[in-house]
């Protein structure tokens, strides 16, 4: 069994955990009412004031934050300290209008280190391994966020950030890292590149990779342990509650420990917001109770998921995440019917050996007619057999008369395309046009992979 970074706080009994949290939240819910003027606005338009919450059972009188509620008070309209007591300040990407602001204190990165030390303890990670850090470095929270654990647990860090790929696997060889962490796209693109140069699994000390940052299957996570030779541990973390380090895969892969000692978790109904019971999926909500630069009060994440309060196999107490299966905003209404990409990722990964794990989700529309296509890259394995099939155009049967009959052989690519057709409509509902792609002719991510690209509104 893997050791417990913390064993006093991940395994303490429930009783006594609901106590600590209780107290941490009457005294977080008194000091933003105090210092945040938006959460004092929230709480009397709600006709909330802090005496009305005495313990974790009242979370769900408090007003739900939303991201929205960050833009509107960009960019430090809701810290609940002076900025002179922030210390580092981090950002989401701000693909589209102003970016969303976080601000840690010293007290916020002190605990943002104990809990990514967590993290990679779970994963079995120590002092004696080597961390490689591929995820992002600067305003994206995932480098710094992994760099702070990983020097926590006194690991060797290597801070090689995105990006020069060829560099990356030198460094792989050259340094001898045992831990990889990075998107799982990106570890997916790394083991493309490594068998293209011949190194194989057992080339590389690895052993272990940390990856988050986007949604994964499991059949991604199959394919990154086979052909990287590691066990994939699935992170889970946002910018607006810590970064990476908010829940965590132990050894025994069965959910996701929510660190609760200072987040506390709950999973309602997107719709109408009321709580949901263990078990039922989802759209998770946090409230962090310790984080003094930006506390977030019942914070709807927009990720789905369900949770599990059964004390884990590993010895923790904390409740468990179960994997993010989608997010409400990436959530495509196509003739009327509810798809997420992770879906699409499901069936299209079970082809392993004729697909590789790139494809595209493109919609567009036609009048009133929306259009869904879904782009694939062929494996190579499957492009050598086509090759094979070019020079056998037909085969020859007998008929029991004797007679010869020369008949075409069914084309390979036809019969992939009704293959994943029939699994497709089967999981969604609706049927998709299939468009199979030359091997490595997609472009591959060093970050947040972009798969779905919505051209409806573009196009009318």
């Amino acid at each position: 069994m893997n050791k417990i970074f913390d064993p006093a706080n991940e395994c303490m009994t429930r009783d006594n955990l609901e106590k600590l949290q209780s107290e941490r939240l009457v005294k977080q819910i008194e000091n933003v009412y105090l210092n945040v003027p938006a959460y004092a606005k929230k709480m009397n338009d709600a006709g909330i004031i802090p005496s009305d919450i005495k313990s974790i059972k009242d979370l769900s009188k408090l007003p739900f934050t939303i991201k929205q509620d960050l833009k509107d008070n960009y960019p430090f309209g809701l810290f609940a300290v002076p900025k002179n007591q922030i210390v580092r300040l981090h950002a989401s990407s701000g693909t589209t209008g102003k970016l969303t602001v976080v601000g840690y204190t010293k007290h916020d990165l002190e605990i943002w280190s104990e809990l990514m030390a967590r993290a990679y303890t779970m994963a079995g990670a120590t002092k004696e391994d080597i961390v490689h850090i591929s995820y992002g470095y600067g305003l994206f929270t995932g480098g710094m966020g992994a760099h702070l654990g990983s020097e926590k647990i006194g690991a060797m860090t290597v801070p090689i950030s995105t990006g020069n790929t060829a560099r990356q696997i030198m460094l792989l060889k050259d340094f001898g890292a045992t831990v990889l962490c990075c998107t799982p796209s990106y570890a997916i693109y790394i083991a493309e590149e490594l068998e293209k140069l011949g190194i194989k699994p057992g080339d590389l000390a690895l052993k272990v990779g940390v990856f988050g940052a986007e949604p994964w299957s499991e059949e991604l996570r199959y394919q990154i342990e086979k052909r990287l030779g590691i066990k994939a541990f699935d992170i889970y973390g946002l910018s607006e509650i810590m970064g990476p380090g908010v829940a965590m895969e132990c050894e025994k892969k069965c959910g996701l420990h929510i660190q609760e000692d200072h987040i506390l978790a709950e999973i309602i109904d997107p719709e109408t917001g009321k709580v949901l019971p263990d078990g039922e999926q989802g759209e998770l909500v946090l409230t962090t109770i310790t984080k003094e630069g930006i506390p977030m009060i019942r914070y709807r994440t927009r990720d789905i998921a369900s949770l599990n309060h059964e004390k884990c196999e590993c010895g923790r107490t904390t409740v468990r995440l179960n994997r993010i299966s989608a997010r409400t905003d990436d959530m495509l209404i196509i003739r009327g019917v509810n798809v997420f990409p992770s879906q699409i990722e499901t069936v299209l990964l079970k082809y392993q050996t004729e697909l590789n794990p790139q494809y595209q989700i493109i919609v567009t529309k036609n009048g009133a007619l929306d259009n869904l296509e879904i782009q694939v890259e062929v494996s190579k394995n499957f492009a050598d057999m086509m090759k094979i099939e070019e020079t056998q155009k037909a085969k020859t049967k007998i008929l029991s008369d004797g007679t010869v009959v020369v008949e075409p052989i069914e084309s390979l690519i036809e019969n992939l395309k009704q293959r994943l057709n029939k699994d497709i409509e089967s999981m969604l509902g609706i049927s998709a046009k299939i468009t199979l792609l030359p091997n490595e002719s997609l472009p591959r991510s060093e970050g947040k992979a972009k798969r779905v690209f919505d051209h409806r509104n573009i196009l009318g």
